[in-house]
C-alpha cells in the first residue's frame, strides 16, 4: 500500500533530491523564471513557496530556517531584498508554471517555471478606455466633415531675404 506517501521521489535518493531542489530554488530566485521538466518543476513549486512565505517576515530565525534550506548567502539576500518587497501583499501562488511541450531527445514534458511578480509581460493588465458612440456624434461629425472640405487652406507665403540684403547685413556688422 502506497499511504502518506504524496510527493515525486523523481528517480533519485533523498540527499540528492534535496540538493537537487535547493540547487533548483537558487537558480529560480536568481533568475527569476527556469526552465525544467513538469515533475521537476512541480516539485520545486512545493519546495520554494513555503520559503518566500517565511522572507515575508524578515526576521533572524527566518533567515536562519531559510538559509538551512538553500545554504546560499546571495539567494538569500535576493529573496529577502526584491523579492520579499514584490510577494508583501500576496497571499500565495507565487510561482506560475508553463507548459513549452516535449523535450526533442527523451520527449520528457517541458515548461517553464517562474516567479509571478517578476514577469513584466504578464503583469501587465492596462484598463481599456470604454468609449460610448452614439449615433448623434457620428452624424455630427460627418456633418463636420464636407464643411472643413469646402474651405480650402490658404497658406501664407514666406517672404525672404533677397541674398544682396544678407550679404549687406553682414559687412555691416564686420
Amino acid at each position: 500500500m502506497r499511504h502518506n506517501k504524496k510527493f515525486n521521489h523523481l528517480g533519485r535518493t533523498a540527499d540528492h533530491r534535496a540538493a537537487m531542489l535547493a540547487n533548483m530554488a537558487i537558480s529560480l530566485i536568481m533568475h527569476k523564471r527556469i526552465t525544467t521538466t513538469v515533475a521537476k518543476a512541480k516539485a520545486l513549486k512545493k519546495y520554494v513557496e513555503p520559503l518566500i512565505t517565511r522572507c515575508k517576515e524578515d526576521t533572524t530565525n527566518s533567515r536562519r530556517v531559510v538559509f538551512s534550506y538553500l545554504q546560499n548567502k546571495y539567494a538569500i539576500k535576493e529573496l529577502f531584498g526584491p523579492v520579499a518587497e514584490k510577494v508583501g501583499d500576496r497571499p500565495g501562488g507565487y510561482t506560475r508554471i508553463i507548459k513549452l511541450g516535449v523535450r526533442k531527445g527523451d520527449a520528457a514534458p517541458i515548461c517553464f517555471i517562474e516567479l509571478v511578480d517578476f514577469d513584466e509581460r504578464m503583469a501587465k493588465t492596462e484598463i481599456k478606455k470604454k468609449t460610448r458612440r452614439s449615433r448623434r456624434s457620428s452624424k455630427a461629425e460627418a456633418a463636420e466633415a464636407p464643411a472643413t472640405a469646402e474651405a480650402p487652406v490658404t497658406e501664407a507665403p514666406i517672404e525672404e531675404a533677397p541674398v544682396a540684403e544678407a550679404a549687406a547685413e553682414e559687412a555691416k556688422a564686420e
